[in-house]
């Protein structure tokens, strides 16, 4: 009777130390979930301000080829090209 007693002191003693080391795993996941959510926030705002960089290139770009710079000429007279398409599209679209 007192090996089982033994085994069965060895056992709780395991599912104590097993359960302590859930409950840790536990608090490291619920951690790195915040952590992710934090990391997610900081690339969704980086994303968004990437992009308003590339906006805000994009019309430096136009502008200077607006005053006189060769360098981004062509993408410029493809910009204005497109945007008059596209209003006589719009006009079109109100004579119908």
């Amino acid at each position: 009777m007192s090996e089982i007693g033994g085994i069965v002191d060895s056992l709780e003693i395991r599912f104590q130390k097993l359960f302590k080391k859930l409950e840790s795993l536990q608090q490291i996941n619920q951690d790195l979930a915040l952590k992710l959510d934090e990391s997610e926030k900081i690339i969704q705002n980086q994303n968004e301000e990437i992009k308003t960089i590339k906006s805000n290139f994009d019309s430096i770009k136009i502008t200077n080829s607006l005053l006189g710079s060769d360098e981004y000429k062509r993408d410029t007279k493809l910009k204005i090209n497109s945007l008059i398409r596209e209003i006589d599209y719009c006009i079109a679209q109100l004579s119908d």
